[in-house]
């Protein structure tokens, strides 16, 4: 299963993602995850690597080349890439957890993101999954991926919804978009609540709006200690309420536990 997690910027995407890969890690799944927020350096950090691995940009010649080649049918000449066919200084490994990364914008006047989301939908529709192995894909802050047809070969959808309007009117954009190309496992999971009485009114809100929320991450003071040292989330009430959320999305998509 391949699950694009999305949001509004500063909604704790990364985090999420993060957690979900930890957790289906320790339940035996192989995971995947797959970096393609050009913007935050920091999702490696998280998943406890020491360095980010050499970007798939790289793999393919380059930002520069990568451009000559969009208007090609396909920039990666490969029909199908399986994980064990990724050269090794592309991918990370540690702890069974995998790490990917598409590319990142490094400085000033370098251009627009668009050659990434193009090799982040060639890579994700090539990308083959083996029994009982799960991609989570850290997606850019905001909409623009959907654009780019990113989501095209993903199974599912996770949005990162935080208690501000804001967030909830960028949640509600996404499913929109989801749900218009026909991705039927969409959900939303609220972060950063500070109270029960809020987790139910921003509850109500999303599902107001046809929304189906799979969960609800309270605010918890060790994963941002954790975020602010670079390390694995490994304890915490968000470490616990994660499970839940992986619990409702394995059941809602019928993956079933690994053999």
């Amino acid at each position: 299963m391949k699950i694009s997690v999305c949001g509004k910027g500063g909604s704790g995407k990364s985090t999420v993602v993060a957690l979900l890969a930890n957790e289906a890690r320790l339940r035996g799944y192989r995971v995947l995850v797959v970096d393609s927020d050009e913007s935050n350096s920091g999702l490696f950090r998280m998943l406890g690597f020491d360095y980010p691995p050499v970007p798939l940009m790289e793999l393919v010649g380059g930002k520069n080349s990568l451009k000559q080649k969009m208007g090609q049918p396909s920039v990666l000449s490969e029909t199908q890439i399986a994980t064990a066919h990724i050269p090794e200084q592309y991918l990370l490994q540690k702890n069974g957890l995998k790490l990917v990364a598409i590319g990142k914008i490094l400085q000033s006047l370098e251009g627009c993101a668009c050659p990434m989301g193009v090799l982040s939908r060639e890579f994700l529709k090539k990308l083959t999954l083996e029994p009982n192995e799960l991609a989570i894909v850290d997606m850019e802050a905001g909409v623009e991926h959907f654009g780019r047809g990113v989501e095209t070969s993903i199974d599912s959808v996770l949005i990162v919804v935080e208690p501000p309007l804001e967030s909830v009117n960028v949640g509600q954009k996404i499913h929109d978009l989801a749900s218009g190309i026909g991705i039927k496992n969409v959900w939303a999971v609220m972060n950063k609540v500070p109270s029960e009485e809020i987790a139910n009114r921003l509850k109500a809100e999303l599902e107001e709006r046809q929304i189906e929320v799979v969960g609800c991450i309270y605010f918890d003071a060790d994963i941002f200690r954790s975020s602010l040292e670079g390390r694995m989330p490994v304890k915490g009430v968000a470490v616990q309420e994660i499970k839940a959320v992986l619990d409702r999305i394995l059941a809602k998509a019928g993956l079933p536990a690994p053999g």
